[in-house]
């Protein structure tokens, strides 16, 4: 069964100041099987995050539909949780009491909501810092916060929005390595948007690589390497051989807009 299913998914927008049409993807469709992780990369300004926002229900398509369990998402819903790049978690708020706001905002009785609150505390390594509060813990930290938030309302489709982008390089690994253990744990079908092809490759049962603007989709590589992945995965030469090729991609797009110029066959 195809949990998430995108078919033909345009965006076009008009800019406020100049009143000119901008269209951001264009004619976008792919699956994401249920309980399968689906990454995304292309060029900056191509679209990724418009269409995390098409599926979370936050930006309506122009053209096209998008499908969740074979039901057409027209709006936010309990169903789909976004994961943010930046935590915003409440800085008066303790990091237990950080996790159970979305379930407040559900409705849900206060002692369940601690109860499963506690639950992903311990799943994201967070055990011994229910009572701090954001500024006491690292950036690291903060981020797992701001997943366990996410994951306890339990939702079917978890979106995740470079989250790990404002992290350092060391501590980004660690996180992906995490994320790919907790995923499992959990069963969730997840889909991420990223500029770091290595990360998408490396948490992904595919990658998803966009053109330039308008995005479309330019090819969807399969990643089959085992699960549980260890980070030395990345030194494989068939990791290395994917990574390449959505290189080779993303360096053509660049070429064909001028982002770049190229200067020697097969190069930057």
């Amino acid at each position: 069964m195809t949990e998430l299913e995108l078919r033909g998914v345009s965006v076009e927008y008009v800019m406020k100041r100049t009143q000119m049409p901008v269209q951001a993807v264009r004619d976008v469709s792919f699956n994401v099987p249920t309980g399968s992780f689906a990454t995304i990369v292309g060029p900056s300004g191509c679209g990724k995050t418009t269409i995390l926002n098409v599926v979370c229900g936050l930006t309506p398509t122009t053209v096209g539909r998008v499908l969740l369990d074979g039901e057409s998402l027209t709006g936010p819903g309990k169903d789909r949780a976004l994961v943010f790049q930046s935590p915003s978690l409440m800085p008066w708020r303790t990091v237990v009491h950080n996790v159970t706001f979305g379930l407040e905002i559900e409705g849900v009785p206060p002692s369940e909501a601690r109860e499963r609150a506690r639950h992903y505390v311990r799943l994201l390594g967070l055990e011994g810092f229910e009572e701090s509060y954001p500024s006491e813990v690292s950036e690291g930290m903060r981020q797992r916060v701001n997943l366990a938030r996410a994951l306890a309302t339990e939702p079917k489709l978890l979106l995740l929005d470079e989250p790990f982008a404002a992290l350092d390089a060391q501590t980004r690994e660690y996180m992906q390595v995490e994320l790919e253990s907790i995923w499992r744990l959990t069963g969730k079908t997840a889909l991420l948007v990223t500029h770091n092809i290595s990360e998408a490759i490396f948490l992904g049962d595919c990658v998803i690589v966009l053109s330039a603007r308008p995005g479309m989709v330019k090819a969807i590589l399969q990643v089959d390497f085992p699960r549980p992945r260890p980070l030395h995965v990345k030194r494989s030469p068939a990791f290395n051989e994917i990574e390449d090729r959505v290189w080779r991609m993303l360096q053509d797009e660049a070429s064909s807009t001028g982002m770049i110029v190229r200067t020697t066959e097969g190069g930057g």
